[in-house]
């Protein structure tokens, strides 16, 4: 039974771990780049518009649908990893 705790400890601290890193990215490219690196990426323009502009309008979101996906990339090797998986 002991080894099953250890297991699911185990299993638990690497999914927190994830979590933490994919939230800074999330945090990094919201915060960073659409209102701290606003003035800076403005220099660089997609379709005509700032890049800082873009980045606090859209691609905050898109960054955040990415990191779904590989969220879910990385449960999925966890739940392998750890013995969790479905299959």
């Amino acid at each position: 039974m002991m080894s099953n705790q250890n297991n699911a400890t185990a299993y638990w601290k690497e999914n927190l771990r994830y979590l933490l890193i994919l939230l800074a990215i999330w945090f990094f490219v919201s915060y960073g780049a659409g209102i701290l690196f606003k003035d800076a990426l403005n220099n660089i323009k997609i379709g005509g518009f700032p890049l800082g502009f873009w980045f606090a309008q859209q691609g905050s979101i898109y960054v955040f649908v990415i990191l779904i996906f590989v969220y879910v990339r990385l449960m999925n090797k966890l739940d392998k990893k750890y013995g969790y998986d479905e299959e």
